[in-house]
């Protein structure tokens, strides 16, 4: 029997949930199984053996690796800060010593002469001025010429999906049985104003950041926003509209998730979700039925398609075809118009982030945010040309896609998707590269990629050249796919993988890989975690999602689905130890109000701010019997603002040191 999802994020999961990759290729679970076959460790699933083989530098097995007191540190201890207790709320809180305040919240002014927030007589004129809804990444630009450049600059923000049941008064949850009842027109667009992104000045006063009023940088995008199509797949046919003939001029974009920020100052912003946006069916005997099917569409989970047309199948069936790309902005010209740069690959992505290969060519990584499918990486041809600017300004329209494959012995290696190469050809449906790109989950199904459980932030870490891939979870990972060493079966709290590419090198087609660290509370032997011994019982944390690297090449993960009912604990930013003696120690750093999810995160250039998104604040808990279903009236929050009558905002929250200094010394 299906149980009864309690907001629109828990809707998404469930969605998610059901997998669209069909292909025999074989699953990480699986490679990690045969890597680390033990048939003396199958009769009795001796969980902290497996832990000890899977992630060899990883101390003391599941069952006994969590202390119930804060471990001595030693001298040198990365993250010096004290923990913060682990636990849920209705309100937010961060490691002792530092200070976390509210920077922007839905509703807020961007744009100059943007009004007032009045949730309750909304408008899609007025949400088109003021920030949107649900912030997911964001990334920080210094201003030029700034006499301190970590001080003032902009900040792009991304703005994921929209929560109705949350953001309008008297409605409640719209899809499923609801089936959009009480969606209008006026709704509708007042959602789709809320989607897209942000750009906001912001300056340090003080020692406390604001956001610059009436600056001549602030933008709004939004899901009608005038774009342009680049690259090999721009003006195909399959990207062709009855408004746009051309193929080359969308509307707008639409669930932006993760992303990333250029060395030549743009911003990357990923689509992800696109096929909740659509409805209806395409016409008989269509040609894009196995290209919607591979991306999970129709999505159903928003009633735009009942009023604009452009997102019902029945009457646009290459529209899906135009979303789901990595979107190109420069935040420092607001007349600029924003590209789908289409050489990067369609899929469900989750950032963007990217590093400087030997040669100078710009390499960005790239998770395909669903449950068994694939982590992906783009190379650009040329190098970056750190002297001009504009002479970077088409650099991501020519370069090579390819996906990983995880080998049995712990080494992997990155699968080009060029058309005429291997399967990818005529015979199997690709016409030309242009085919490529727009099924990409179909290319690399072919190439043999391993299938992954929820991919979701890739980032590399540019001082010790290492990768981490942040896998939140696979609850469809079913027992019989299971042997002494593979990940664990209903893999509910996910995982991180470390790639080490050879020779240091992030262009280089050949990696090693192994298993950071296997989320979920080490003192629950059946869980089979493996954090380091020196973990505390605050210190581990489920579901990965986000992650950032500072300046000092240190990694801090943000987390997505811990709750009350699933591990007692809500979602927030865990410091995470990749070197020495303490490799594989979390230590808990900053918590969300609950029902929220932890988003973002990005530090300034010289650590000594913290930029986190929360997101979704209010909603339902899922796992939680006895909790009543979210609403306006009725959220499970009211944060920030705390005041009667106003729901829950999402925001941003600039972290500081108290006294100044590194955010987590």
């Amino acid at each position: 029997m299906t149980q009864p999802i309690s907001s629109r994020s828990q809707q998404a999961e469930a969605a998610e949930d059901v997998g669209s990759n069909a292909s025999a290729n074989p699953s990480l679970g699986e490679v990690v199984a045969h890597r680390f076959d033990r048939r003396g460790l199958l009769g009795a699933l001796a969980v902290g053996a497996i832990s000890a083989v899977v992630a060899p530098r990883a101390l003391a097995a599941a069952g006994t690796a969590a202390s119930t007191t804060q471990a001595s540190a030693p001298a040198a201890e990365t993250f010096p800060f004290r923990e913060l207790p682990a636990g849920a709320d209705e309100r937010h809180h961060v490691a002792d010593g530092h200070d976390a305040e509210i920077l922007i919240r839905w509703g807020d002014p961007v744009l100059p002469g943007a009004p007032a927030f009045d949730p309750r007589a909304q408008t899609a004129a007025a949400q088109a001025m003021q920030f949107g809804y649900n912030n997911d990444f964001l990334g920080y630009f210094p201003m030029p010429g700034a006499a301190d450049p970590a001080a003032h600059g902009l900040l792009v923000v991304n703005h994921e999906y929209t929560n109705e049941e949350l953001m309008f008064p008297g409605l409640g949850r719209q899809e499923g049985k609801a089936a959009f009842a009480g969606m209008t027109r006026d709704l509708v667009d007042i959602e789709m104003a809320a989607h897209g992104g942000s750009v906001i000045e912001v300056r340090k006063v003080d020692g406390r950041w604001r956001v610059v009023p009436d600056s001549g940088f602030a933008r709004r995008i939004t899901a009608t926003t005038p774009m342009r199509l680049s690259g090999p797949a721009a003006g195909t046919e399959r990207l062709r509209t009855a408004a746009d003939p051309e193929g080359r001029h969308p509307l707008g974009m639409i669930n932006n998730c993760a992303g990333g920020v250029t060395p030549w100052g743009t911003w990357l912003s990923c689509e992800e979700n696109i096929n909740y946006y659509f409805r209806g069916r395409l016409p008989e005997g269509s040609p894009e039925a196995r290209n919607h099917k591979r991306l999970g569409l129709p999505g159903n989970l928003y009633a735009w398609g009942r009023f604009h047309d452009r997102f019902d199948l029945g009457r646009e069936p290459n529209e899906p075809n135009r979303f789901g790309w990595v979107v190109e902005i420069d935040p420092f010209d607001p007349a600029s118009v924003p590209v789908k740069r289409t050489a990067m690959g369609r899929f469900k992505h989750e950032g963007a982030a990217g590093a400087l290969a030997r040669d100078g060519r710009y390499v960005v990584f790239q998770g395909d945010d669903e449950r068994f499918d694939y982590v992906y990486r783009f190379v650009t041809e040329a190098a970056v040309d750190t002297a001009n600017r504009a002479a970077n300004r088409d650099i991501l329209d020519r370069g090579t896609l390819s996906a990983a494959r995880f080998d049995a012995d712990g080494r992997g290696a990155w699968l080009p998707l060029v058309f005429g190469q291997g399967p990818l050809t005529p015979e199997n449906g690709f016409r030309d590269q242009a085919d490529v790109l727009v099924e990409t989950r179909r290319a690399a199904d072919l190439l043999g990629a391993t299938r992954m459980d929820r991919p979701e932030d890739v980032e590399a870490n540019p001082k010790t050249g290492k990768v981490y891939v942040m896998l939140t979870n696979n609850k469809s990972r079913k027992a019989d796919a299971v042997d002494a060493a593979n990940p664990r079966p209903d893999n509910r709290f996910g995982h991180i993988v470390e790639m080490s590419p050879e020779g240091g090198d992030f262009a280089a087609n050949a990696f090693a890989w192994e298993v950071l660290v296997r989320c979920g509370d080490p003192s629950v032997a059946a869980v089979g975690a493996t954090f380091s011994s020196a973990t505390t019982k605050d210190g581990w944390f489920g579901m990965p999602d986000n992650c950032a690297v500072d300046g000092q090449g240190r990694l801090w993960v943000s987390t997505d689905g811990n709750s009350r009912g699933k591990t007692g604990r809500a979602d927030g930013i865990w410091a995470m130890e990749t070197e020495g003696e303490r490799r594989g120690t979390g230590k808990h750093f900053f918590q969300v109000p609950v029902g929220a999810e932890m988003c973002g995160p990005y530090f300034t250039p010289d650590d000594t701010t913290f930029f986190v998104a929360v997101q979704h604040p209010g909603e339902a808990d899922e796992e939680d019997p006895n909790a009543a279903p979210a609403t306006f009236e009725q959220p499970a929050t009211r944060w920030p603002d705390f005041e009667p009558g106003t729901p829950p905002r999402p925001s941003v929250v600039a972290i500081t040191r108290r006294g100044g200094g590194r955010v987590g010394t």
